[in-house]
């Protein structure tokens, strides 16, 4: 039966410590190489340093400035311009951040493509681009219903002007859509505005035409006139010249009446939505000529004073002991190995 291998070069579970002992010189050596090598490649000279800067935003629940401000007297509960809005408006606000049209100006704006160091002949240019600004830029919901724009850049300056720009921005996109919706809606209101006054003019020229022909007021002049007529015919008598004219006024009265009365009923109860559609009208105009800010800004952002990345102390530290263990796995697997082969051969 062959012989138990050497303790002293048997690899036990239960003694990693010797073992490690044993071979503390190639794994310190390992581990020590590995460190200056992370420390060397991520000096700013290989690894440029990065600064973040952060602005910090609230949204807003105030959509419409006219109901926010204005009196409500024929539309639905005004909104609290002071009020903070929930996790509806900031999933908004992230689509908004996320919109083509905030990072094509930031992008434009401040060159994105030549201070990325992208070659604009390439022809994934576009694909490098937009990579490289989702991995500097981000956006983010907090859950305090807070949205959270992060800007990183070789630049602390431009880290900080970007994170601005991009919250000025989120306002103005907001602003132009919600204005692009008031416009048409001002224009629909305008419409229906100008048809009703048009429609109300052209009643008050009949009921114009219809007083020149002597109809004023039909219930008090056809009441006056009966009670004239009865009074004369019983002191004059019915052949009378006076009756006569007091019997033609009734003739007249008795043949535009009822129009008279249709055009001044209906025109009334149109002068009534005209007022209704005026103060929309009025809130319209209001919606497309003032804004208000659709977030209410908590942070500003500005240039921080300490690179955000790379973490050299960290990937450092998690290189060397990933060395470490690389080394001690290798060095494991080679002396089973050659344990394996020693005693396979004394088998033999």
């Amino acid at each position: 039966m062959s012989s138990p291998p050497d303790s002293a070069n048997y690899f036990d579970s239960s003694h990693v410590l010797l073992y490690v002992r044993k071979w503390r010189k190639p794994l310190i050596v390992s581990t020590l190489a590995a460190g200056v090598l992370a420390a060397v490649f991520t000096a700013p000279f290989f690894l440029k340093p990065k600064f973040k800067s952060s602005v910090v935003v609230f949204p807003a629940t105030t959509n419409s400035v006219s109901k926010a401000l204005l009196p409500q007297q024929f539309s639905s509960k005004g909104q609290d311009v002071m009020e903070f809005g929930d996790e509806q408006e900031a999933e908004q606000l992230l689509q908004i951040l996320n919109s083509d049209e905030i990072r094509s100006r930031i992008v434009e704006k401040y060159d994105l493509m030549r201070h990325y160091d992208i070659n604009p002949k390439s022809k994934t240019k576009y694909t490098q681009l937009n990579k490289a600004y989702e991995g500097n830029v981000q956006f983010r919901r907090t859950e305090f219903m807070s949205v959270v724009i992060e800007v990183l850049d070789t630049d602390p300056d431009t880290a900080a002007l970007i994170a601005n720009d991009i919250g000025d921005l989120l306002n103005e996109v907001k602003n132009r859509i919600q204005k692009e919706r008031a416009l048409k809606g001002l224009q629909i209101v305008q419409a229906e505005y100008n048809t009703l006054a048009a429609e109300i003019q052209g009643m008050d020229d009949e009921i114009t035409l219809l007083r020149i022909r002597g109809v004023h007021d039909y219930e008090t002049q056809s009441s006056v006139y009966s009670e004239q007529l009865a009074t004369a015919i019983v002191e004059r008598g019915p052949t009378h010249a006076s009756v006569r004219i007091i019997q033609e006024k009734l003739d007249t009265l008795a043949k535009y009446g009822s129009q008279y009365i249709k055009l001044r009923d209906e025109s009334k109860l149109l002068k009534e939505e005209l007022v209704k559609l005026k103060t929309r009208l009025d809130q319209a105009k209001v919606d497309v000529n003032e804004t208000l800010p659709v977030t209410f800004t908590v942070n500003r952002a500005f240039p921080a004073e300490r690179k955000s990345t790379p973490k050299r102390s960290l990937i450092v530290l998690v290189a060397m002991a990933s060395a470490f263990v690389f080394s001690l796995v290798v060095i494991i697997l080679t002396d089973s190995w050659r344990n394996t082969l020693a005693l396979a051969d004394r088998d033999a």
